[in-house]
């Protein structure tokens, strides 16, 4: 009687250990993708101000069709990248070629006096902090659960539930660049 009330007492132990790692682990994977989700939120939010930034530079620059024809190029890229390395790669030649339509605009006065390109810089810029802010939620997450998913006991339970790292989201090469300033 003893030994049946012992077993049962291990068996109900183990099961919820192993609830409690499976819970844990889908937890962190739903984290992880609500996550990657407001990332995403973000990105959309500045693909969908690039076509107004696009119309209004166009006004004042007649002779830069090649930064916008990338502008344009980079943001449909990124509205049609599907998983988080291609919208990543997507992402990146955004921010590219946003800074060299930003570049572009340094040579024309008028065009920064505008309203509505201010408008829609300040509005870039509070979207890229958003996505920043978004991106380091992510690394976080992605920490959180590949700790999970990588430490014993939870390496065990992971590798049973079909469970695998997640990649972080790292700087491109052309982000880690140092900036030149001159004067």
């Amino acid at each position: 009687m003893a030994f049946d009330l012992m077993v049962f007492a291990i068996v109900v132990i183990v099961l919820l250990i192993v609830i409690y790692y499976y819970n844990s682990i889908v937890i962190l994977s739903n984290r992880l993708d609500n996550a990657w989700s407001q990332i995403d939120v973000q990105l959309k939010k500045r693909a969908d101000l690039v076509p107004n930034l696009v119309e209004t530079v166009k006004g004042y620059v007649k002779h830069e069709r090649g930064v916008l024809t990338e502008v344009t190029k980079a943001r449909s890229a990124i509205m049609n990248a599907k998983g988080v390395p291609a919208k990543v790669k997507a992402d990146d030649m955004l921010t590219g070629a946003l800074k060299s339509l930003f570049a572009v605009a340094e040579n024309y006065p008028q065009l920064r006096a505008s309203e509505n390109f201010k408008m829609l810089q300040e509005e870039l810029s509070g979207i890229e902090n958003k996505v920043a802010y978004a991106r380091q939620f992510y690394n976080d997450s992605v920490l959180t659960y590949n700790n999970m998913v990588t430490t014993v006991p939870g390496v065990l339970f992971a590798n049973a539930f079909g469970k695998k790292e997640k990649p972080f989201i790292e700087a491109s090469a052309g982000e880690r660049k140092v900036v030149k300033v001159k004067f």
